[in-house]
């Protein structure tokens, strides 16, 4: 078996409630909306992020995102008020947490120079 890419899902209450924010976090409107109740956003790199109503999940998702700047990022997600929870700076990665509407957890990470 090859794998050859991934589609990352994250289950919210309500999608009409949840697009606002995830259209502020990846800063354009979904790339489609295949369902009423889902939103998907296809990265650069490859793989997508899968946004959908679950109510028996919603709140329990976590998703890592790989950015290029991630001051940059933070900085035009604040101009919506969209703020991390918690920063932190390793060996490897610095990472900001968010936190949606719902609570499921939203890691943007950036890595550090020569280690990705």
């Amino acid at each position: 078996m090859t794998l050859t890419n991934v589609l990352a899902g994250i289950a919210v209450e309500d999608i009409g409630l949840s697009l606002v924010w995830y259209e502020y976090l990846f800063g354009r409107p979904a790339d489609a909306r295949p369902m009423n109740d889902v939103a998907e956003w296809k990265l650069p790199g490859g793989g997508w992020v899968h946004v959908r109503t679950d109510l028996d999940r919603a709140g329990a998702s976590v998703a890592m995102i790989i950015v290029d700047d991630l001051t940059e990022e933070l900085e035009r997600l604040e101009m919506y008020g969209v703020k991390p929870v918690a920063k932190s700076i390793g060996d490897f990665f610095k990472t900001a947490k968010l936190r949606d509407p719902d609570g499921n957890l939203i890691i943007l990470s950036q890595p550090q120079p020569g280690t990705y």
